[in-house]
C-alpha cells in the first residue's frame, strides 16, 4: 500500500470509528424511545381505546412517567428500601435472575453516584510511581489536631465500576486540580478514558 493510500485508509478508519461512537448513543436513544412507544404507549392507548372508544396518543407515556415518579417516591422511604432489600435477597438466590439483576443493580448504583453529591471535587493524585496520575474524588477533610494541617479524604474508584475502590488520606498539596467537574471525571472513569475532557491542570492548582 502506497503512502497516500495508507494515509487515506488511516484517515477513513479514524473518522469511521468516531462516527460509530457518535451514532451509538443516538441509536440507543432511538431504541429506548421505540420500546417506550411500542410496548408501553401503543398498547396502553389501544387498551384505553377499546374500553372508552377514545384514542389518546401519549397516554401510555404519561402513565409511564407517573409510574417512574411513584416508584422513586416509594424507593426513597423506609418501606420502599425494605422492599428493595427483600428483592435483593430473593434475586440473589435465583441463578439466571441473579446475574441480570446484579448487572442492573450495578448500573443503577453507578448512575446514582453523581446524584448523591457525595463527591465534592474531582482531583488527580500520583499513583504507583511519581508522574503517574489517577482520578480521584474528594469526599471530605480531616484536620490534624496538633498542627492544624488539613488533609483530604480522596476516594479512588476502580474502572469501569466506580462503586468500588479505596480511600486515601493525603495532604492538600499532594492532589492536583484538573479543573474537571465531577460529572466529567465520572464519565471518564466509567468509559475507561474513552469519554472525558481533553485538557487538565497537571502542573498544580
Amino acid at each position: 500500500m502506497t503512502g497516500p493510500m495508507k494515509k487515506l485508509f488511516l484517515h477513513m478508519k479514524q473518522f469511521m470509528f468516531r462516527g460509530l461512537l457518535t451514532l451509538i448513543p443516538v441509536g440507543l436513544t432511538i431504541f429506548a424511545i421505540r420500546i417506550v412507544y411500542v410496548f408501553i404507549d401503543k398498547r396502553v392507548t389501544e387498551v384505553i381505546a377499546r374500553y372508552t372508544g377514545h384514542h389518546i396518543p401519549g397516554l401510555g407515556l404519561l402513565l409511564f412517567i407517573i409510574v417512574l415518579y411513584l416508584t422513586g417516591l416509594v424507593a426513597s422511604n423506609m418501606v420502599g428500601r425494605k422492599m428493595i432489600s427483600v428483592m435483593d435477597r430473593v434475586s440473589a438466590r435465583i441463578p439466571l435472575i441473579k446475574m441480570t439483576y446484579l448487572v442492573g443493580k450495578q448500573l443503577s448504583n453507578t448512575l446514582s453516584l453523581p446524584e448523591k453529591h457525595i463527591f465534592k471535587k474531582a482531583v488527580l493524585v500520583e499513583f504507583f510511581t511519581p508522574g503517574m496520575w489517577i482520578t480521584g474524588f474528594i469526599t471530605g477533610e480531616i484536620r490534624d489536631a496538633k498542627s492544624g494541617e488539613v488533609y483530604v479524604k480522596v476516594f479512588i474508584p476502580t474502572v469501569p465500576n466506580p462503586t468500588s475502590g479505596f480511600l486515601a488520606v493525603m495532604k492538600e498539596s499532594q492532589v492536583r486540580d484538573p479543573h474537571w467537574t465531577v460529572e466529567e471525571a465520572m464519565k471518564m472513569v466509567i468509559s475507561g478514558g474513552i469519554i472525558g475532557p481533553e485538557r487538565a491542570g497537571m502542573t498544580g492548582e
